[in-house]
């Protein structure tokens, strides 16, 4: 493993992309997201994507030079045309947009179409509560979890996002995905050639298994039983049906170059929280944070990777020698 500092990845991870049929402003988009999420400790997330999302559009099944337009706009409702591009930069585009029209009318709901996948969910509304609002987001993504009961993937691990502005203190952010774990972290896993615990995901067959290629192969664990999957039915439908994007089951793979675009859809609602709470909000907010923080052993959602943030910002970020060798050869750079 090595460090490298986070200015370095960037710089690296945006080379990779400009050399392999992706725009600059694109790449730039995609580098930051990726990177942002090794300073937060999501490795499954991070700089292992890289080099799938440049085999996905030097194949052209991703649009490295796509330009989010927006499809339809109303004053409380937007919705962006992602251009079978990558998500990064019509995520953004969207929020920037939504945030002017909620500060008009109070709230404004934002639809990405026909989008590819979007990083870490936490991190766009996180973006959002920065700048004021309570913030929400969705996303669908290839089918990886079963209906319950069943044993086809029908839905995706389908994250869902929350952050809350605070007076004072970096947003509170809960993200979680609605399988057990993230299936990225089963992709890493398969990667490394490690196992993964019991319980994460069945194979083929709908048995248990530790072994991250069956999974890959099977699904995923919902979380919560059949809560989890009625759950991730929830946004199946806010993410693409709302959208006209494709249904999980209907997606191609975010992790390989073959067939068409995912076409997947991204769903967030932006509420300006002094159009309903007015100035109580924050000083209310602080309570309840108050009654989790102040219990020995609890803490508010997103602490720790802000922490690690923090930590991983002045350190630089681990990445195994062979993927940055391999980053640095895509990039067209020779030692």
């Amino acid at each position: 493993m090595s460090l490298v500092t986070a200015q370095k990845a960037r710089e690296l991870a945006s080379a990779v992309l400009c050399n392999n049929a992706v725009s600059q402003s694109n790449a730039n988009a995609v580098a930051r997201a990726l990177v942002a999420a090794e300073l937060d400790g999501l490795a499954s997330h991070g700089l292992s994507r890289l080099l799938a999302y440049a085999d996905q559009a030097m194949a052209g099944k991703v649009d490295g030079y796509a330009k989010p337009r927006i499809r339809l706009d109303a004053p409380a409702a937007l919705s962006v045309d992602a251009g079978h591009g990558f998500a990064f930069p019509a995520i953004g585009f969207g929020i920037e947009h939504g945030m002017a029209r909620a500060r008009e009318a109070g709230s404004c709901t934002v639809a990405i179409g026909h989008s590819h996948h979007a990083g870490v969910l936490g991190h766009h509304v996180e973006a959002a509560a920065e700048n004021g609002f309570v913030a929400l987001g969705f996303s669908n993504s290839p089918a990886a979890m079963a209906p319950w009961g069943g044993s086809k993937g029908v839905f995706g691990t389908n994250p869902i996002a929350c952050a809350v502005p605070r007076s004072g203190a970096p947003p509170m952010v809960i993200d979680l995905s609605l399988s057990g774990v993230a299936r990225g972290k089963v992709m890493l896993a398969n990667q490394r050639g490690e196992s993964i615990p019991e319980g994460w995901a069945l194979d083929e067959a709908g048995k248990p298994t530790t072994e991250a290629a069956a999974a890959l192969g099977g699904t995923m664990v919902p979380a919560g039983g059949a809560k989890g999957a009625a759950l991730a039915l929830m946004v199946e439908i806010l993410s693409a049906t709302l959208t006209g994007s494709s249904y999980a089951f209907e997606a191609s793979s975010f992790f390989n170059a073959d067939g068409p675009p995912p076409n997947i859809g991204q769903c967030f609602w932006l509420i300006d929280p002094s159009r309903l709470a007015g100035a109580e909000f924050a000083a209310r907010l602080e309570v309840l944070f108050a009654a989790i923080a102040n219990q020995s052993g609890a803490r508010l959602p997103g602490v720790r990777r802000h922490e690690l943030r923090a930590a991983n910002e002045q350190k630089g970020v681990e990445i195994a020698d062979s993927l940055i060798a391999e980053i640095r050869r895509r990039a067209g750079l020779h030692e």
